[in-house]
């Protein structure tokens, strides 16, 4: 299963080739069960903020109509999937940005296999609190990681605060409460909706600055991000973490505690 959409239709080949050579835009990426989403409006508010800062465009209430329009034609009759909403420059420079919808498998809701993470002192993500599509550091620290003999790297930065996976942000328990780094970052839209739910239910939390060395202290790390919000990091450079199974079951727990937003 997979679509993309200009617009509402299939674009054609300039359209392609314009797509495929400017790498200027913002997106977010969203799982759908059941032709709903968890956090929904979360993900409007990241587009929408997002479009004054790069387009200059102020969404109105029918752009929020029209974008549900937009992602529901491009679904077709798929009722589950991963989808990935795009704004990038539209072919008349005046006008509003073209909205791209592009459709794929969802994912799975297994837990994929714990990750074997490796710090990149050198890794930062350009312009950190918007989801742009300027991603070639975060890959490019991604495959480092992998020839390296890991699965993925974790930013930390020049202040040795740590920061944010290349594209998860990263979730630490100490035995009393889950700490979620303060830094420049993403704030993932699964991040925010987490913290929510763990609020609900009486979980403690905190978001703060964590240093390197406060690594050693930690008993888990978990990995959260649209795909997947209990991935359990077994190690972060020679760092073990045995009790990845327990924060990533209640995180998994308090996810499940989200109501979806139907489109």
């Amino acid at each position: 299963m997979r679509n993309i959409e200009l617009n509402g239709r299939t674009p054609d080949l300039a359209e392609i080739h314009r797509l495929a050579s400017v790498n200027y835009g913002h997106f977010t990426s969203m799982q759908v069960r059941d032709r709903s989403v968890r956090g929904l409006g979360l993900h409007f508010a990241r587009l929408a903020d997002a479009n004054e800062e790069f387009f200059g465009w102020r969404a109105e209430l029918d752009d929020e109509h029209r974008l549900r329009e937009l992602i529901l034609r491009a679904l077709g009759d798929a009722r589950d999937a991963s989808v990935r909403v795009s704004y990038v420059p539209g072919a008349d420079p005046a006008g509003p940005p073209d909205v791209v919808v592009a459709v794929s498998e969802p994912a799975s809701d297994e837990p994929a296999p714990p990750l074997r993470v490796r710090i990149d002192p050198d890794f930062r993500r350009e312009w950190p609190e918007h989801k742009h599509s300027a991603t070639m550091s975060l890959f490019r620290a991604q495959r480092l990681a992998r020839s390296a003999g890991y699965d993925d790297a974790l930013s930390v930065g020049p202040d040795r605060l740590v920061r944010e996976g290349t594209v998860w942000n990263v979730a630490f328990f100490n035995g009393d409460q889950v700490i979620w780094p303060q830094a420049p970052m993403l704030r993932g839209v699964t991040m925010v909706l987490l913290q929510i739910a763990l609020t609900m239910r009486g979980v403690p939390w905190t978001m703060r600055p964590v240093p390197m060395s406060e690594l050693l202290d930690f008993t888990a790390a978990v990995a959260v991000n649209s795909r997947s919000v209990r991935q359990e990091i077994a190690s972060i450079d020679d760092l073990t973490y045995s009790a990845g199974d327990k924060l990533a079951e209640l995180l998994g727990e308090a996810y499940a505690s989200v109501p979806f937003d139907t489109l």
